[in-house]
């Protein structure tokens, strides 16, 4: 049981440390984020042992509260962080990684409709701008950004930025990469 409040704790911090428009930690408990985290990891679990309408049915029950869709297959790691939230789709096979900040109407989404991996990894540290599509089995390095819009259809490597419509990618040093980031 301590196990459990020792990972609430973290994800209750881990918000009150990235939004800087929380006033106290007791907030957050009224955060979309925070229950769409709590809701998945429940339906991740079903998902995992077979029990696929009960956690299709409560992901359900999640988006429609919360605005956050996240397929109960989806892989999610630890700290993630949906800001604002309302409109974020993750699909079945996608994978975020650790200290992620994905803002509203982001889509994590598919391209094809193989049975396999197709949808996108995002590894660790990694921010997705407000209405950007990550399309396809696509992989997004550590400590990459991704801005407001963007439509990513390609990988993007560790440290760049991936900006436009398509996203063009900026490798970290450039004056691009500088001008974009300020």
């Amino acid at each position: 049981m301590s196990k459990i409040f020792k990972w609430l704790k973290e994800e209750i911090d881990n918000i009150a440390q990235k939004d800087p428009a929380v006033r106290n930690k007791i907030e957050v408990l009224l955060y979309p984020s925070f229950h769409a985290v709590i809701n998945h990891r429940f339906n991740h679990f079903l998902y995992k042992r077979k029990f696929f309408f009960l956690a299709r049915f409560f992901s359900q029950l999640s988006r429609m509260f919360t605005g956050i869709e996240i397929h109960p297959g989806a892989t999610l790691g630890k700290r993630i962080f949906f800001d604002h939230g309302m409109g974020i789709v993750i699909g079945e096979t996608a994978v975020v990684g650790n200290d992620c900040v994905i803002y509203h109407g982001v889509t994590l989404g598919g391209v094809s409709s193989s049975k396999g991996k197709r949808h996108p990894t995002l590894k660790d540290n990694v921010t997705v701008g407000a209405g950007a599509k990550i399309l396809g089995n696509i992989t997004v390095g550590n400590n990459a950004r991704i801005g407001a819009n963007a439509v990513v259809l390609k990988d993007v490597p560790d440290d760049a930025a991936a900006v436009g419509i398509p996203a063009r990618i900026i490798q970290k040093g450039s004056e691009d990469y500088f001008m974009w980031y300020i």
